[in-house]
C-alpha cells in the first residue's frame, strides 16, 4: 500500500513537472487533451439536449467544485458556506463522494466518530466542523435522496466537489480557483484542467471565487470575489477531538515559537500550509504527504517530538492510538478559517429565495 502511494505521488509529480516545463512531452499529451475536451463537450451537450437525464431534487442544490485537478479549497468553501447558510436561518445538508473510503458505491451517513476509512476524511471533517448532516456516495443524487429521507427538515443541499457530476441538477454552482489559476490552460493529461475554464453553467447561477490568499487572481479567469483565509490557533490533538476551544490565537502561536517543529500535511497543496505556518514565525521541518494520506502507519520520524497537522489529517489520528504508539509525541491541530465575502453570501441567498 505504501509503495503504491509512493508510486502515485511520483507519477503525479512527474506529470505536474511536464505541465510546468512544456516541451516535447507536453506536446505528445495534447492529442489526448483534445480528445478529453471533445468528450467533455459531447457529454455536456447530451445533458443540455435532454438525452442524458438530470435528477432534480425537491430542494435547491448548490454545487461547490473546481476546474483544476487537485485541492483548490473546495471543502473549506463548503464548510464556510454551510455555516453562512445556517446563520441565515437555512437548514443545509451536505453530500460528497467520500474520496478514499473503502466502499465508494455504498451510501453512508457520516457520524462524528466514524473512522475516515468508512466515509472519507473531508466528509468527516465537514460533519465535525458544521454539525450538518452529511451523506457520502459515488452517486450524489442518491446520496441527496437519502439525506432528505433521513432529515426531512433539510431545505438546501450543498454538494462538495460535484461540478462535473452533471446528473445532479443544481441551482447554483460555485467554482473555486486558487493561485494556480488555469495552469497551462490545457485539459488533462496535457494540463491540470478537468474541463474548460469557460465551461457554461449547468445551473441557473454560476459564481467564481478566488482562494488566492490575498494575491491577484491569475489572468484569464472569470471574474469573482476573493476569499479571506487564515490559520486558526493550534490546539492539542486530544483537545481538538474533544471540541475544547483553542487558546487565544497569539498566545497559542507564541508558545510554539523558538521550538523545532515538524509540519506534516496530506492535502492537495501542502506547501500552502507550510508557508502559512512560517508566516507565524515558526521554525519548521516539513513533510508533504500524498493527498488524503491514510496514516495507517504514522509517517513521522522517530526523532520528531512536536508535529503540526491539518484538520484533514487530524480526523485520521485517534488520540488513544497516538498515546499508545508514540507516547510523548505532541500533535498540534491547526484549523483553516475561511471567510466568504458578504456579497457572495447575499447572491446565494437571493438565488435560493428566487427558486
Amino acid at each position: 500500500m505504501a509503495a503504491a502511494a509512493e508510486d502515485a505521488r511520483g507519477a503525479a509529480a512527474r506529470l505536474e513537472a511536464i505541465w510546468q516545463r512544456g516541451g516535447a512531452a507536453q506536446w505528445l499529451l495534447r492529442p489526448l487533451a483534445l480528445l478529453h475536451a471533445t468528450l467533455v463537450g459531447l457529454r455536456r451537450g447530451l445533458y443540455r439536449a435532454g438525452l442524458l437525464r438530470r435528477e432534480h431534487l425537491p430542494v435547491p442544490v448548490i454545487v461547490v467544485g473546481n476546474r483544476v485537478a487537485g485541492g483548490a479549497g473546495k471543502t473549506p468553501v463548503t464548510i464556510a458556506l454551510v455555516e453562512a447558510l445556517r446563520a441565515a436561518g437555512r437548514r443545509p445538508g451536505i453530500v460528497s463522494r467520500g474520496h478514499g473510503r473503502s466502499d465508494l458505491a455504498a451510501l453512508h451517513e457520516v457520524q462524528p466518530q466514524d473512522p475516515a476509512a468508512t466515509c472519507g476524511d473531508e466528509p468527516l471533517l465537514m460533519r465535525r466542523r458544521t454539525g450538518a448532516p452529511v451523506v457520502v456516495g459515488r452517486d450524489r443524487a442518491a446520496a441527496a435522496r437519502q439525506l432528505l429521507a433521513r432529515h426531512p427538515d433539510t431545505d438546501v443541499i450543498v454538494c462538495d466537489d460535484g461540478l462535473q457530476h452533471l446528473r445532479l441538477a443544481r441551482d447554483i454552482e460555485i467554482v473555486v480557483f486558487d493561485e494556480r489559476g488555469a495552469g497551462n490552460g490545457w485539459l488533462l493529461p496535457a494540463g491540470p484542467l478537468r474541463e474548460p475554464v469557460d465551461a457554461p453553467p449547468a445551473g441557473r447561477v454560476q459564481l467564481a471565487v478566488h482562494n488566492t490568499g490575498g494575491a491577484e487572481p491569475a489572468p484569464g479567469l472569470p471574474p469573482g470575489e476573493r476569499l479571506q483565509r487564515r490559520l486558526g490557533a493550534p490546539v492539542a490533538l486530544a483537545d481538538w477531538w474533544a471540541g475544547v476551544p483553542a487558546r487565544p490565537g497569539e498566545a497559542a502561536w507564541a508558545a510554539l515559537r523558538g521550538r523545532r517543529l515538524l509540519a506534516s500535511a496530506g492535502t492537495g497543496q501542502p506547501a500552502r500550509f507550510f508557508d502559512a505556518l512560517r508566516a507565524q514565525g515558526l521554525d519548521l521541518d516539513t513533510l508533504a504527504l500524498d493527498d488524503h494520506h491514510g496514516h495507517a502507519t504514522l509517517p513521522w520520524p522517530a526523532t520528531a517530538t512536536e508535529v503540526l497537522v491539518t484538520e484533514k489529517d487530524a480526523v485520521k489520528l485517534d488520540p488513544a492510538r497516538l498515546a499508545a504508539e508514540r507516547p510523548g509525541l505532541r500533535i498540534h491541530v491547526v484549523p483553516l478559517v475561511l471567510q466568504l465575502p458578504p456579497g457572495l453570501i447575499s447572491t446565494v441567498l437571493q438565488a435560493l429565495a428566487a427558486r
